[in-house]
């Protein structure tokens, strides 16, 4: 997978198309991604105690990894991953400016 945790995105379409946020959570058997501020969902939950009340709560729902695009941090421009091989081990550049990611 060649997004993970903590990288800045852009979503490229849906209905929060142009929105940019943080990856916190990466599900990879899904092939989904969940970002802070995006894909917003209203669940009802049901009340716990007696006398409470139930409510809406917004949660961030996954959406899948191909509606992301990395946003590099050197030249601050949507792009893909590539990878080069390094004496360290693999590594994830900027398809557009070749800075590490």
């Amino acid at each position: 997978m060649k997004l993970k945790k903590g990288d800045n995105i852009i979503v490229k379409s849906g209905k929060d198309r142009g929105k940019k946020g943080k990856i916190v959570r990466v599900l990879p058997d899904k092939n989904k991604i969940v970002v802070e501020g995006v894909n917003l969902v209203k669940r009802n939950s049901k009340p716990r105690r007696q006398g409470e009340k139930g409510q809406r709560v917004t949660v961030t729902a996954p959406f899948n990894l191909s509606n992301a695009r990395l946003l590099c941090p050197k030249c601050n421009q949507v792009t893909r991953v590539g990878f080069r091989l390094t004496p360290q081990g693999k590594k994830r550049v900027c398809k557009k400016c070749k800075a590490e990611v």
